[in-house]
């Protein structure tokens, strides 16, 4: 068997996890993990329910591969070396993210699918609720890490601490992100989020 051969398998079973996984951000960002099935799934990916289940079992494993793709970028952003460490280099970092938010722009079945899927994850019984309760913490401790090294240079401008900054920072990219998707003419997201950052770091100007 040549080499070219033994990758055919591995590339088909490889395209149809990815139409899996394309299915399952439209269905779960239309209709949430609880009123999305496996076999409307199937049916979207253009694949027998048989054949989901050959790749995904359970559709909590549907879920959480979703997840893993929906934040794969950002997750690799806050993992990612001291050039970008928040400590260090914190309006470098800040930079960084607000490229990554503007990025989900071009994604926006994915930021319906986070959308939604974080709303229903609120309930402590949902099979996202750790994973969507841990991200939020890794994010707000990121720009706290960021607001906090800005302050202690004297550099950060706000009358709220850093831990509340980075809570508001939060609130206000879910709650653009929400909006933008009902009004993707007339939210900036870009523009508004920079604003808020700059009104904070006002050496993100530079």
């Amino acid at each position: 068997m040549n080499a070219s051969s033994g990758r055919g398998p591995y590339a088909k079973s490889a395209e149809v996890r990815r139409r899996i996984l394309e299915a399952c951000v439209d269905a779960f960002g239309e209709t949430g993990f609880y009123g999305a099935t496996m076999k409307d799934v199937a049916k979207r990916a253009g694949i027998s329910h048989t054949g989901l289940l050959h790749h995904f079992a359970r559709k909590e494993d549907l879920l959480i591969a979703v997840l893993e793709l929906r934040d794969e970028r950002s997750a690799r952003f806050l993992r990612s070396a001291d050039a970008i460490d928040p400590v260090t280099h914190p309006v470098e970092a800040l930079r960084g993210m607000l490229t990554i938010i503007v990025d989900s722009e071009l994604q926006p079945g994915i930021m319906e699918l986070h959308c939604v899927l974080s709303g229903e994850a609120t309930s402590p019984g949902h099979p996202a609720h750790t994973y969507f309760a841990e991200r939020y913490r890794s994010v707000r401790r990121f720009y706290t890490d960021a607001y906090t090294a800005l302050a202690e240079r004297g550099e950060l401008r706000s009358a709220a601490d850093p831990k509340t900054l980075a809570a508001m920072t939060l609130a206000l990219i879910n709650g653009l992100q929400t909006q933008w998707l009902f009004d993707r003419d007339s939210v900036k997201m870009e523009s508004a989020i920079h604003a808020f950052l700059l009104s904070a770091v006002p050496g993100l100007a530079r």
